[in-house]
Parts: structure tokens; sequence; C-alpha cells
């Protein structure tokens, strides 16, 4: 295959013999017709001449006339009677035919006057013939003067060797400049391979420029675009495998959370009840203290299980929402004395204020529960909760959230990777979250590490 300079060449090389060989056979023919018309009009005049002459002298001395005519004019000069006998000639006399049916004399004697041009056997050459009717003494006679048509050759030798001059200077100059446009044509064409071929190794953001021409402008702007293209499928193909393998990671935590979670109250329930089953002689007490074991872990099973129906419901939005006018005050007062059951040790404060909300009662119990229980979950200190007339809010004093678990830690399932934040499924502030926007509310979360977090519900 042809490099594109090469092609040029052969290309060029070939437009060149072409238009040499068209304009040779041109102007031969046209430089012939020309050279053939303007002998025709010489060897008429010449005749005329000659005619004048020929009337005053006496025919008896006509060969001496014509030879003398011929040498002094370089041309062949001939005589002929009207039966085709040559009576002077000015090139040898005893060579010569019949005339009487040869094409000029034929119509010569119709038209009076005519030419033709054709070999001559006697002098092996091609010539023009001129052959013109005249009358002397009553008795026709034709005078016919013939030049030789090798001149045209000589003269079309110059000729065309002036017009290949002239054509070569011309097309060598254009070979240079198209030489030149063939280098920096190939010059882009590298750029673009070159471009292509970055572009198959790696989706790196390249950028070609070219403003040779407006065609490879568009080449390059197009080629810009399909490269710009592509990196952003690569980005978008990296997020979708990092998002992937998030989830997967995820999946994975979720699994090992839910088996820890299950697993737990479970055995619990296993291992008593196997116990009460196979020791008949546990104390009355006893048996109480272990069947009390085995409801309570039963009863966290089923909050569990609960926990995760009501997700379910809240991220396909079944959830029905029943408002009524809740008094703010009085439903945080019993989600925090239901927790002080489980953190004996810990205070919450209530700052005493009442208002009241259009809510679902329920519903939005889970809510604070879930908040009140992280806050005493991730702190060793007291909880503030202040009821204002807009806004709830619940501070705690612990470990605080990392600015990236902050972006994350609302989300299904996501549990902080750091200082140990786990909300056990990770379910719980996506349920809070869920509800909040069922109720038209917004979460605030204003966090900072080691010095602890609060959590402001809007309403």
């Amino acid at each position: 295959m042809l490099k594109i300079h090469k092609l040029f060449f052969r290309s060029f090389l070939a437009i060149f013999l072409v238009t040499i060989f068209t304009i040779t056979f041109v102007v031969y023919f046209w430089a012939k017709n020309l050279y053939l018309e303007d002998t025709k009009l010489n060897l008429s005049q010449n005749m005329d001449s000659l005619l004048i002459l020929l009337k005053q002298s006496d025919l008896d001395h006509i060969q001496e006339i014509i030879k003398d005519l011929g040498a002094k004019l370089n041309l062949r000069v001939s005589v002929i009677d009207q039966n085709g006998n040559v009576i002077a000639e000015s090139e040898n006399l005893e060579l010569t035919e019949n005339h009487l049916y040869r094409e000029e004399i034929i119509n010569a004697n119709k038209y009076g006057q005519a030419s033709s041009v054709r070999f001559s056997k006697s002098l092996q050459k091609e010539l023009l013939y001129v052959a013109k009717k005249f009358e002397i003494d009553n008795k026709i006679y034709f005078i016919r003067m013939s030049a030789f048509t090798d001149k045209i050759l000589d003269n079309f030798k110059k000729l065309i060797f002036e017009i290949f001059i002239y054509i070569l200077f011309f097309l060598l100059i254009s070979f240079f400049i198209s030489y030149l446009l063939s280098l920096k044509i190939k010059k882009e064409m590298d750029l673009i391979l070159n471009f292509l071929i970055n572009l198959t190794k790696n989706r790196v953001q390249l950028n070609l420029k070219s403003s040779f021409t407006f065609e490879f402008f568009k080449i390059a702007k197009l080629l810009n675009k399909v490269a710009h293209k592509l990196s952003k499928q690569d980005q978008i193909k990296a997020k979708h495998t990092a998002k992937l393998k998030l989830a997967n990671r995820q999946k994975d935590e979720i699994i090992s959370s839910l088996s820890h979670e299950f697993k737990n109250p479970i055995a619990i329930i296993s291992g008593y009840s196997q116990t009460l089953i196979e020791n008949e002689n546990l104390t009355q007490d006893i048996k109480l203290k272990f069947l009390n074991k085995i409801h309570s872990n039963s009863i966290k099973l089923s909050q569990i299980i609960d926990k995760l129906r009501l997700s379910l419901r809240l991220q396909e939005k079944k959830q029905d929402l029943i408002k009524t006018k809740v008094n703010l005050y009085n439903l945080v007062e019993n989600c925090a004395s239901d927790l002080k059951i489980k953190y004996k040790n810990r205070e919450i404060n209530i700052t005493k204020n009442e208002v009241f909300i259009d809510a679902d009662e329920t519903l939005f119990s889970i809510v604070i529960s879930n908040i009140i229980e992280n806050a005493l979950k991730y702190s060793s200190n007291n909880i503030d909760i202040k009821i204002e007339k807009n806004y709830l809010s619940i501070t705690d004093y612990g470990i605080g959230i990392s600015k990236e678990d902050l972006e994350q830690i609302d989300k299904k399932f996501y549990r902080a990777s750091s200082n140990d934040w786990n909300n056990s499924l990770g379910l719980g502030l996506f349920i809070v979250k869920s509800i909040l926007k069922l109720h038209n509310f917004e979460l605030e979360i204003i966090s900072t590490v080691n010095k602890g977090s609060t959590f402001r519900i809007h309403y």
C-alpha cells in the first residue's frame, strides 16, 4: 500500500505524460493543417505568377522554364496536358507517369483548382500537391506545384520542444507545490493516526488540533468529540464499577450484619430452651428467668423483622400516613422514658416546651427513638433535647461523625467505616429520613469528630 506522497508522485507523473502526449497529438495535427493551408496559399500565388509567364512564352521552351523555376523556388513544378501527359517537370521527366487520374488533376478539371496530400513513389516522400487548370491556344493544361511535408515535421519538432520546455517548467513548479502539499497532508494524517493509536491504547482525554484545511479541521473536531465521548463513557463505566464494588461490599456487610443481629437472639433462645428441656431439676425462679430471656429475645427478633419490613414499605412508598395533633413534649418524654430502661445510668435532659405538630404519632415516635438511641449509643455523656416552635434538636457529646460519613449515613444499609459507627443493620437513619420525607419534614445533622453531633428536625 502506497504512502500518500508516493501516490501524489505517481498520479502527477501520469498526468504529466498524458498531458504531453495529448498536447503533442493536438499540436501536430493543428500545425500540419496550418502549414498545409499556408503552403497551399503560397503555391497558388506562385502558380498565378507562373501562368502569366507561360502565356507570354513559347511552349517549346517550357521544360527549361519549369526546371529553372523549380530550382529557384525549391519546389516541384509540373505542367500536364489534358490527356494526363507531363510535358514539363522540374524533377526527372523520364520517371513521371500519366497523371490523368491523379486526385488533384481530376478535381482541378472539375473545379479549376484542387489539392491533395499523398506519398510520391518517384521521390519516395510525402508531398502536398496543388493543381490549377488553364488554357493556351484553346488547349487545356494543368500546372501543378508541390512541396515536401517533411518541413512540417521539422517545424513541429522545434515547436513541440519549446512547448515541452514550457510545460515541463510549469509542471515542475506544480509538482514542487504539490509535493509540499503532500508533505503537509502526510503530517496531518500522521497526527490523526497517532491520535487514533493513543486513543485505542488509553482513554485519557486527548486533544487534536488542525487548521490546515476546513476538512482537516472538521475531522479533528469530530475526533475530539469521539475522544470526549469515549472518555466520558470510561468515567461512567469506572463509576458504575465502583458502585458495583461498593454495593457488593455493602451486600456482604448487610449479610454479615443480618447474621449477627439474628444469631445472638436465636442462640440465646436456643440455649435457654435446650436447658429447660434437658434439665428437669431447675427451680421455678430459674425457669421464669430463662423464659423471660427467651421472651425478650423473641421480641428483639420481631423488632428486627419489623424494622426490615418498615424500611421496605418506606422504600416502595407503601406506608400509610395517619396524621393527628401530636404534643411533641409528651411524645419525646415517652420515647426517652422507654430508652432509660435500657440505658439506666444515662441522663436525658428535655427542655419543657409544649409544641403541637401534625404528624403520624406512631411513625414519628420511631424517628425520635432512633435518634435518641443513637445519641445514647455513641456518647457517654448526657443527652440534651430542645423543643422549639420550628424544630426539635437532639444533641450528644460523643465521638461525632466524619464529613465523608455524613454524606452517606442516611442511605439504606450504610454503616460508617470509622469510629466503629454502626447503625446495627444500617437502617436507623434511613428509616428516620424516609419518615420525615413522608411528613415533608427535614433532617439537619451538625457534627464534629470527637466533640459530638446535633440532629435537628425542622417541621
